[in-house]
């Protein structure tokens, strides 16, 4: 990208702020200079990379929602109702369902994260900024990608973080 900066002169600056005695005009404006700075290009892939994640990315929110609502499911329902049981067994019945119930909201906390994961990986690719590692600033590799579509780190900056 090549931004056009226009640099006004510290004179100008003093002029507009500096009382003039006397009340005459101001004196004319230094010339403007046009200075051209050429951004270094950050690394990125091309649309029709980020077009394959964005496909990867959407099957696997896809199916994790569907997951999602199956836990959230399973939270809610009774299905093992055992009104016409035992009441030792019922008692049994009950401890081993609210413990599978608490497995699934734990579950189902995961689903969530990792749903959230994926919607802001697909902002990323929005962005243009999908695929970018946010500590090394280099490309984190397609393979890696393709298997953590919402990773944000490479490799070697996870590695080097774990170490930390």
């Amino acid at each position: 990208c090549i931004y056009i900066l226009t640099l006004l002169g510290l004179y100008e600056l003093l002029n507009i702020f500096t009382p003039r005695a006397g009340g005459g005009a101001p004196p004319p404006p230094p010339p403007h200079y046009n200075i051209s700075i050429t951004m270094a290009e950050k690394p990125r892939y091309s649309d029709e990379d980020l077009a394959e994640f964005k496909e990867l990315i959407l099957a696997k929110l896809d199916k994790a929602q569907r997951e999602y609502d199956l836990l959230c499911a399973t939270i809610r329902g009774n299905d093992n109702d055992t009104v016409d049981t035992s009441p030792t067994f019922k008692v049994l019945e009950e401890g081993a369902s609210t413990l599978g119930r608490e497995e699934a909201a734990r579950l189902a906390e995961r689903q969530r994260s990792f749903i959230k994961h994926l919607q802001a990986a697909l902002v990323r690719i929005e962005n243009k900024t999908y695929g970018v590692c946010r500590v090394t600033g280099q490309l984190i590799p397609k393979e890696r990608l393709r298997a953590v579509p919402h990773a944000t780190l490479s490799i070697d900056a996870k590695n080097d973080n774990g170490r930390k």
